[in-house]
C-alpha cells in the first residue's frame, strides 16, 4: 500500500517508518507543502530498480522474452538435470 505523509511527520517517525517499509513492503511518498518530494521503498525493491535502469540489463531482458516468443525455451526439469549432472573432465589430446 502507498501512503502520502508530510515530510515532517516522516522525519519525527522515521524508524516507524523504516519499519513498517521492510517488514510490511508499504511505500511512503513524502511531501513538502503538499507536494510529493521524495519516496521510499525496501533496499531489495530498490536495488531490482535500480538494476532495471541499467542498459545491458534492459537488452538481456528484451533478448529473453524475444526468446519465449520465437519458441527457444525449455524446460526447468531439463535445466535442472543439466545443472545436477556430473562434470566429466575432458583428457587433453595425447601429443
Amino acid at each position: 500500500m502507498v501512503y502520502r505523509i508530510p515530510l515532517t511527520k516522516a522525519r519525527a517517525n522515521l524508524g516507524s517508518v523504516v519499519r513498517r517499509v521492510h517488514n510490511n513492503k508499504e511505500y511512503f511518498i513524502f511531501e513538502k507543502d503538499g507536494i510529493p518530494v521524495a519516496g521510499l521503498m525496501g533496499a531489495d525493491e530498490l536495488e531490482d530498480y535500480l538494476e532495471l535502469q541499467d542498459p545491458k540489463v534492459r537488452r538481456q531482458i528484451e533478448q529473453s522474452n524475444a526468446d519465449i516468443r520465437a519458441g527457444r525455451t525449455r524446460p526447468a526439469v531439463a535445466l535442472l538435470a543439466e545443472l545436477h549432472r556430473p562434470k566429466v573432465k575432458k583428457r587433453k589430446a595425447e601429443r
